[in-house]
């Protein structure tokens, strides 16, 4: 992922109240059962940091996110780096409602390359790894509860 490739930008619609996304993207215990099951703790406060480590590739990547801005109900975005490789992103969560659908939009806007050699960094990689989780994993979970 490079500064100059632009923003990733995954948008999906659910039928599902924007309550209920919200709470998806938000809630600790509910984050776990579609998102990352190892997060330690989240709090959708701005100054919130976590830290948890992903195992892939036959390589550690330790995310470190921190909160950075937040409108309850309807977006926030971290800051999300690795401490052992280059690179430095904001992750935006922007939700809207309308007709009981609510559409997610999720923007990765990179402000520091990451490396190139790494295949977990690589745009299209970024790109799969946000439609697996929200047109794949969130999808399912609000529409099944699981």
């Amino acid at each position: 992922m490079k500064t100059s490739d632009g923003p990733i930008i995954v948008e999906q619609a659910f039928d599902a109240s924007i309550d209920d996304v919200w709470r998806a993207i938000t809630d600790i215990d509910v984050m776990r059962q579609w998102y990352f099951e190892n997060i330690p703790s989240f709090e959708p406060e701005v100054g919130f940091k976590t830290q948890f480590n992903v195992h892939s590739g036959g390589r550690d990547f330790m995310h470190m996110w921190e909160v950075t801005a937040v409108d309850p109900g309807r977006m926030i975005t971290y800051n999300w780096r690795y401490p052992d490789y280059p690179g430095d992103s904001f992750v935006v969560w922007e939700l809207s409602e309308q007709d009981n659908i609510t559409t997610l939009k999720l923007t990765v806007d990179v402000r520091e390359d990451f490396p190139e050699d790494i295949p977990e960094f690589k745009r299209e990689s970024c790109v799969e790894g946000w439609s697996y989780f929200i047109r794949g994993c969130l999808k399912e979970f609000l529409a099944t509860g699981r």
